[in-house]
């Protein structure tokens, strides 16, 4: 079966449960025309750690990068279940194409918090890319106009291909880092221009997603206007994105954050199951006369695969569309709406999990040869797994708002 055209069908009756959210089919068409293009590349993205120029050139004419956007800042403005799928529709191809996607995505929506003037010098450029690392030990003395910036950052996912860097840091006064009113430490992120950061090599050698460059990234004494700045006002950001008309501007954090990640390793997931579902129709288990896929343990293993893998999506869509019915109806969200919204992100990627280790189980020795798609399956959806965004600390989390115990700053 075509495992392609069923993963299309749940996802549509997901979110046919509504006729305000309904997938862009015209971007998702743009995504599907790409893949061939970053599956062919994946190898070279592995061995180089990074995006091929011709592969980027395709992104941006693709305009993948500029999905949530808004239109002012000549974005394409699209909506959560558009951009989850166009992330799927890639991660299938090549997880840290992916990865840098979906990055580059949410620190996108960013620009909401910058005077428009500045969002559009920053993203004007059609080929612009954003990547951002956290810092909580970089430190900036206030200046004239602005700041003066020293530090190192991690995990820059797509920083050799980005033009725009974004960083967190703490303001120092008198050497101490500034308090809020309550005592407690701030912090602030900042833009920088590719040409004022230094990518320090060798600083991203991982087992899994290899090629999304996340290298460590240095500036040293920089000045960072104040325009180019914002207030990183907890864990996660206040939602500045209804500054901008829309929807999709008006969500909560948490229809973004965490699902963002979500939808790489669903990707993934799916692109695991695939592989096993080739390697069965060809391959003859060493001391037997049939093939791997007239075992009927591998044939229970795909069908659980599959049906475990789809449940976690159809959470997740179901949520979404959920919180997106409300706010288009001027409700608002409730915190169990947003709560859920998180949980179904985690469990999609535990549903994910759960999917690729049925299948690598049943590749036999080919799963864990160096050079097997369902080794590169594994290794990079566990990569993805461990991001703190899907972390299974969501669910005492989501818990204790079922309880009507504080849930804590984490989800507000």
């Amino acid at each position: 079966m075509d495992t392609q055209v069923l993963d299309t069908q749940v996802l549509d009756t997901a979110i046919a449960t509504t006729a305000d959210l309904a997938g862009d089919l015209a971007v998702i068409a743009r995504a599907e025309a790409v893949r061939p293009d970053v599956a062919a590349a994946s190898n070279v993205i592995e061995a180089t750690r990074r995006l091929p120029p011709a592969l980027l050139d395709r992104l941006h004419e693709a305009q993948l990068f500029r999905l949530l956007l808004p239109r002012s800042s000549r974005g394409i403005e699209t909506d959560p279940v558009t951009f989850f799928h166009v992330i799927e529709t890639i991660a299938k191809a090549d997880a840290s194409t992916a990865w840098c996607l979906s990055q580059a995505g949410g620190c996108a929506m960013s620009a909401a918090y910058l005077d428009l003037p500045v969002a559009q010098a920053i993203f004007g450029d059609p080929s612009a890319v954003l990547a951002w690392g956290p810092g909580p030990k970089v430190k900036a003395v206030e200046c004239e106009g602005g700041y003066r910036v020293t530090g190192r950052w991690s995990f820059g996912s797509g920083s050799p291909e980005a033009s725009w860097m974004l960083g967190s840091f703490q303001i120092l006064d008198d050497g101490k880092p500034r308090l809020s009113p309550e005592g407690k430490p701030l912090y602030w992120r900042g833009f920088f221009s590719r040409a004022e950061v230094e990518i320090v090599p060798g600083s991203w050698d991982v087992t899994g997603l290899r090629g999304n460059g996340s290298f460590d990234w240095t500036v040293h004494d920089v000045f960072l206007p104040e325009r180019r700045t914002m207030v990183h006002a907890g864990v996660p950001l206040d939602n500045q994105w209804d500054r901008w008309p829309g929807v999709t501007y008006s969500l909560p954090t948490q229809c973004w954050i965490g699902p963002h990640h979500s939808a790489v390793i669903t990707g993934i997931a799916r692109a695991g199951i695939d592989a096993l579902i080739e390697l069965a129709g060809g391959k003859t288990p060493r001391g037997r006369t049939g093939l791997l896929c007239d075992n009927p343990q591998v044939q229970d293993a795909v069908g659980r695969a599959d049906a475990i893998l789809n449940a976690g999506r159809a959470y997740r869509s179901a949520m979404i569309t959920e919180l997106w019915n409300s706010v288009a109806a001027g409700k608002g969200t409730t915190l169990e709406q947003r709560a859920r919204c998180r949980l179904a992100s985690t469990y999609a990627a535990d549903s994910a999990r759960q999917a690729i280790d049925l299948v690598y189980r049943h590749g036999g020795s080919t799963s864990f040869k160096r050079d097997s798609r369902l080794a590169e399956c594994w290794r990079d959806l566990h990569t993805v797994g461990q991001t703190v965004t899907l972390a299974p600390e969501w669910y005492p989390i989501g818990g204790r708002v079922y309880l009507g115990i504080d849930p804590g700053p984490r989800l507000r």
